[in-house]
C-alpha cells in the first residue's frame, strides 16, 4: 500500500515533465491505481499491464499534441475513468484517436476493461476497440475533429469484440459507431447526435440494442449482413437529407425491431433483401412509424418479414417497393393501425371490416426521382398525389394488404 501511495503522489508532483505519466506507468506494479489530480498531461502512452488510470477531480487532461493516439491500451484490465482526452493525430490509416484498445504481439484477446465518464474532443477516432471482449464503456462524451463529415473518424468502434457493455456514451459530431464482426454485445441508453451512421453493424449477431436515442443523423441505426439481434425501445428521428434513414436492415436475418419509434425521417423503416437465410424471419412489432415520407421502403427482393401491431401514421407514402419484382405481399403484415385506412367498423371490435391495401400508380412513378423528393409534403405535391389515386392513368399495382387493420392507435 505504501509503494501505491508513492506512486501515486511522484505523478502529481511531476505533472509538468514532458514524460511524467508515462514514467508513472512504466515504474507502477501490474494492478496499480494512480490517482491524477487536475492539470495537461502529455499523451502518446502506452498501458500493457492491468492498470487503473484515475482522474480525481475534473480537469485532469491528457494532451497528445495532434500527434498518433493519445492512449493505447495493450492489456486486459484497464481501466481509463473520469480523463479528458484531447488532440489526437488526423492520420485515418493510423486510426489516429483518443483510446486504442488492440492487442500486442502473441497476447490473447484483450478483456475485462473499462472505460467510462471521460469527455474526448478534437480526436480523429474516440474509442477504438480490436478483439476487446467482457468490457464496459460508459458514460463518456465523444466527439470528434472539426471536419467534413466523411473525413472525421469513427467515435465508438467494435471490431471483433464480443460480450461488451456499451451504456449512455454520447457521441456528437462525429463519423459513426461501428459494431463489426461483434457479437454478443449490449448497446443501451447512448444518444447520437450529427452523425453520419449513429449506430451501424456488419456481420454482428446476438447483439441487443435498446433505449439509445439518435436524431440530426444521416442514418440512424442500419444493420448489414447480421443476424440473431434485437432492437427495442430506440427513438430514431429527423435524419438528415432526402435518404435520411431511421432504421435500415440489408441482407439480415432472425432480427426482431420492436416497440422503437422512428418518426421525421425521408425513409422510416428500409428493407433490403431480408430476410436473407431461407426460412427465417424478420418480426417488426409494436414500433410507432409516424410522420416520415416512406412509412416502410422496400428494397430488392424482400418476403417473409412479419409486420404486425406497429403504428403507422402521418407518413406520406405506407410502403413503398422500388424494386421491379415486387413481392411485397409476400410478407406478414397484419393488425397494424394505418391512419390512410379508408375502412370500417361496424361490429366495433376495433378491427376494420375490411383489409388496408396499398397500391403503387404507374402516374406516381416520379416519386422515385430524388430531385422531386424535395418538395414532399408541399402542397402542390399532395394534390397531385391524391389526383394520381383518384383517377390513375393505368390499373394500379398491388403492393400489400392488411387483413386485420386496427381501428384505434395506442401510442
Amino acid at each position: 500500500m505504501l509503494k501505491f501511495l508513492l506512486i501515486a503522489i511522484t505523478v502529481f508532483s511531476i505533472s509538468l515533465s514532458a514524460n511524467a505519466l508515462q514514467d508513472a506507468i512504466d515504474k507502477a506494479p501490474a494492478g496499480s491505481i494512480l490517482k491524477l489530480h487536475a492539470g495537461v498531461y502529455n499523451g502518446s502512452i502506452v498501458i500493457n499491464k492491468p492498470l487503473t488510470l484515475l482522474g480525481q477531480e475534473k480537469g485532469v487532461i491528457i494532451d497528445g499534441e495532434n500527434t498518433g493516439i493519445v492512449i493505447k491500451v495493450q492489456s486486459s484490465y484497464v481501466t481509463l475513468k473520469n480523463l479528458t482526452i484531447i488532440n489526437s493525430g488526423s492520420r485515418h490509416e493510423d486510426l489516429d484517436g483518443a483510446i486504442s484498445m488492440v492487442k500486442h504481439g502473441d497476447m490473447g484477446k484483450i478483456k475485462q476493461c473499462e472505460v467510462s465518464d471521460c469527455i474526448i474532443k478534437d480526436c480523429l477516432f474516440g474509442i477504438d476497440l480490436q478483439m476487446v471482449d467482457n468490457s464496459i464503456i460508459s458514460n463518456n462524451q465523444i466527439s470528434s475533429k472539426k471536419l467534413p463529415l466523411g473525413l472525421r473518424g469513427d467515435g465508438l468502434r467494435l471490431w471483433y469484440s464480443n460480450n461488451n457493455i456499451i451504456k449512455e456514451n454520447s457521441l456528437i459530431k462525429s463519423r459513426d459507431m461501428v459494431v463489426w464482426y461483434s457479437h454478443g454485445n449490449l448497446i443501451k441508453d447512448n444518444f447520437g447526435k450529427y452523425n453520419r451512421y449513429s449506430l451501424h453493424f456488419m456481420y454482428a449477431g446476438k447483439n441487443y440494442i435498446t433505449n439509445n436515442t439518435y436524431e440530426n443523423n444521416s442514418v440512424g441505426i442500419f444493420f448489414m449482413y447480421s443476424q440473431d439481434s434485437i432492437a427495442t425501445g430506440n427513438i430514431v428521428k429527423s435524419s438528415l437529407g432526402a435518404t435520411g434513414m431511421g432504421i435500415g436492415l440489408k441482407d439480415c436475418s432472425n432480427f426482431t425491431l420492436k416497440n422503437n419509434t422512428v418518426i421525421y425521417n425521408a425513409q422510416g423503416m428500409y428493407i433490403d433483401r431480408s430476410p436473407f437465410e431461407p426460412g427465417t424471419h424478420n418480426i417488426i412489432e409494436g414500433n410507432k412509424i409516424l410522420y416520415n415520407a416512406e412509412a416502410i421502403h422496400f428494397h430488392s427482393l424482400s418476403v417473409d418479414n412479419i409486420i404486425k401491431n406497429n403504428v403507422i401514421m402521418g407518413n406520406i407514402e405506407d410502403i413503398v417497393n422500388d424494386s421491379k419484382r415486387d413481392r411485397t405481399q409476400e410478407n406478414i403484415i397484419v393488425g397494424n393501425y394505418w391512419d390512410n385506412y379508408a375502412g370500417f367498423d361496424n361490429n366495433g371490435d376495433g378491427i376494420g371490416d375490411t383489409p388496408h391495401k396499398v397500391y403503387r400508380y404507374a402516374d406516381q412513378l416520379w416519386i422515385y426521382n430524388n430531385n422531386v423528393k424535395f418538395f414532399y409534403g408541399s402542397p402542390v405535391i399532395s394534390l397531385l398525389n391524391f389526383l394520381a389515386k383518384l383517377a390513375p392513368f393505368s390499373k394500379p399495382l398491388f403492393l400489400m394488404e392488411d387483413k386485420k387493420p386496427k381501428m384505434y392507435k395506442a401510442l
